[in-house]
């Protein structure tokens, strides 16, 4: 702001969400419009994009909240391009015949729900059938955290300015934000490293190795999965299967599900004994299907004594919330990869900060934490946390989740560092749930049948 005219950001947030303003409405000339208007820079905001939509020949109402601190030289911008000013009693009848609302009640510095008139506005908004946009941030939203403590702005789509808030990611922000649109207001060379990280195809990409003319089975990497029993035998044919097709080298299983697998995946190398007896691996997958006896106990104390990194997962995590020391002890890398319930019985209440927690129970416990959910999280003790924005509500199936350990595993295994790999197997798990649900109920075998197509996806 310092190396730039007075208002000069301003204007360019203003240009870019009057742009997105535009692309939401069928013409914006002779539309409605209606600004939700608070005392901050976001008011400000919607005051100038206002004013290039009245320009264009939209009937645009200015809904003041707090007259007296409105943003004056964005009001007076309005009302020259042929605006009109409003009070929250006489906008209410503009906001519900409005064919798009524009929300800059408050903006990242807000904490906790709308107060009762902007909140009476937003529910007139969300009635009214028209397009609602929120200017940087849903008013209501924390934007660190993605926390609602109360009533908040529902949008259809976010313009937002800068950089991604957190809070637009993650949590029940992430909902309420609808589609988010970034306009460059050109803070790039002046921002920080993120502390948190959206996951992008690319960024994938960069991620996964390529084998090359001079690789074999072994330097590929070898995972081991011990998962599954006599009872819960699909965990152990989903979880190896993930790592077969997940780009391991070579699958060593050792289980009580072994005929299963052996059936199912004659490719991978399979014992009835102790992950003792498996052979030299590169990575461990433990817990799904396990059970949580003795014998259950026993191999996941074995895994974990490993020097090689270990993903648990599923009963795994149960018995780890029951000896966390077994985690914090380890020298190796270790991933644990719990829902909320399990996350719960290992580290206490998620609550609103996703993010927070996760990197709470990491620093707490030594590991990298994937916490599952519709926005997967992951985050070590130190570095930036990842935000997962691929998935579907049809992942949460039986099974699916033996999936991404398998997948998890076999990135491991073939020498990711643990946070990166825990964040690439939820991403492209997320991309085989897409594909394989194509927008109807599906299940963790075709999930597993859909890995192949998820890496040509974000290949291309």
């Amino acid at each position: 702001m310092a190396a730039l005219p007075p208002g000069a950001l301003m204007r360019r947030a203003a240009e870019g969400l009057a742009v997105h303003c535009g692309r939401q409405l069928r013409s914006v000339y002779g539309s409605r419009v209606a600004l939700l208007v608070g005392s901050g820079d976001n008011g400000g905001d919607a005051l100038f994009a206002g004013a290039r939509l009245a320009g264009r020949g939209a009937r645009v109402t200015a809904v003041l909240l707090n007259p007296e601190r409105a943003h004056q030289p964005g009001l007076a911008a309005l009302l020259r391009a042929g605006g009109r000013a409003a009070s929250t009693v006489e906008g209410a009848a503009a906001v519900g015949g409005a064919d798009l609302v524009l929300d800059g009640i408050v903006g990242i510095g807000g904490s906790g729900g709308l107060r009762p008139d902007a909140a009476g506005l937003a529910r007139v908004a969300r009635e009214s059938g028209a397009v609602r946009v929120a200017v940087d941030l849903p008013s209501g939203v924390d934007a660190d955290t993605g926390a609602v403590g109360g009533d908040a702005f529902d949008a259809d789509v976010t313009v937002t300015f800068g950089a991604l808030k957190p809070g637009l990611v993650v949590g029940a922000g992430a909902d309420r934000a609808g589609e988010v649109r970034l306009v460059d207001i050109g803070l790039r060379p002046h921002l920080p490293e993120p502390p948190v990280v959206l996951l992008e195809d690319r960024d994938v990409v960069a991620l996964l190795r390529v084998p090359g003319p001079d690789d074999d089975k072994y330097t590929r990497g070898v995972a081991g999965v011990a998962a599954g029993s006599a009872v819960y035998t699909g965990a152990a044919v989903l979880g190896t299967g993930a790592a077969v097709r997940g780009g391991a080298g070579m699958v060593r299983y050792a289980g009580g599900a072994a005929e299963h697998v052996r059936a199912r995946w004659p490719e991978a190398i399979v014992t009835d004994g102790s992950p003792s007896a498996a052979g030299r691996v590169q990575a461990w997958v433990v817990g799904p299907g396990l059970g949580t006896d003795d014998t259950a106990a026993a191999t996941l104390r074995e895994v974990l004594a490993t020097d090689v990194p270990v993903l648990v997962d599923a009963d795994g995590i149960t018995l780890v919330a029951g000896d966390p020391d077994l985690v914090r002890r380890r020298r190796a890398p270790t991933v644990l990869t719990p829902h909320d319930r399990e996350f719960e019985r290992l580290a206490g209440p998620v609550g609103d900060d996703r993010v927070g927690a996760a990197r709470r129970a990491a620093a707490d416990l030594g590991a990298v934490v994937l916490l599952k959910g519709t926005r997967t999280v992951v985050a070590a003790a130190t570095g930036p946390a990842y935000v997962n924005p691929t998935g579907t509500p049809w992942l949460a199936t039986a099974g699916s989740g033996d999936v991404l350990s398998g997948l998890g595993g076999a990135l491991l295994a073939g020498g990711l560092e643990p946070a990166a790999a825990a964040a690439a197997a939820a991403y492209l798990h997320g991309l085989a749930g897409r594909i394989a649900a194509g927008g109807a109920s599906t299940s963790a075998s075709a999930v597993l049948d859909a890995l192949p197509a998820a890496l040509r996806q974000v290949a291309t």
